[in-house]
């Protein structure tokens, strides 16, 4: 009976190690049966798009600013999205608006309209007691070329600013007062020198001139 039962748990032993061994080798078996993970290729990033512009943000509507105050037209072209604002002084006497309330508006440019809103805007203007002109004299100054532009009518100021900044300029009253010509934008030119197509080439220039309200 001892022989048989210790045969018996030797064979038990032995089947139990062969189990294992079995199992060992099957976990350290190349390519066995585990699942590898599948290799992915990642998708290419879509281009980046451009959103289109808003037509709406790029274009404005411009109203007919005629007969207003400088600063309230400015004021009202701003909200309406335009900034890129200018304005003139349109007797042609090149003053600066330097105070907006006191400037009117006599046209601009571009008319009233649908715009982009970044175009310039041109506001012709004249001092509140001022009459505007019945045409823009602020938009045709005299432009210095090889010859002498014809300064007859214009300002003081106008001519000084269109000749080249080199150039000798004398200025005096035509009137048999002999006053200082000091705020040049209020005074007119009568006569010039040299005459108006003459080549220019370093020559003084000499200018009488009288106040806008007075004859030559």
């Amino acid at each position: 009976m001892r022989t048989n039962f210790t045969t018996s748990l030797i064979a038990a032993a032995a089947a139990a190690l062969a189990l294992t061994l079995t199992a060992c080798e099957g976990d350290n078996k190349v390519g066995g049966d585990k699942p590898q993970a599948a290799q992915t290729t990642k998708a290419p990033a879509a281009p980046a798009t451009t959103k289109a512009p808003d037509a709406d943000a790029e274009s404005g509507s411009l109203t007919d600013m005629t007969g207003k105050g400088l600063q309230s037209a400015q004021d009202q072209a701003q909200a309406a999205g335009f900034y890129n604002l200018h304005s003139h002084d349109a007797l042609g006497r090149g003053r600066a608006q330097a105070l907006d309330r006191n400037w009117k508006v006599c046209g601009q440019t571009p008319a009233a309209g649908e715009h982009p809103t970044d175009v310039k805007i041109d506001f012709a203007t004249v001092k509140l007691e001022e009459t505007c002109p019945a045409a823009d004299q602020g938009v045709d100054e005299p432009q210095v070329g090889s010859t002498m532009p014809d300064f007859t009518g214009k300002s003081v100021k106008v001519a000084r600013q269109s000749l080249d900044t080199s150039t000798s300029l004398t200025v005096t009253d035509a009137s048999p007062e002999g006053r200082m010509v000091l705020m040049e934008s209020n005074w007119q030119v009568c006569t010039q020198e040299p005459a108006a197509g003459t080549k220019l080439d370093g020559q003084p220039v000499a200018l009488t001139a009288v106040k806008f309200e007075e004859s030559c």
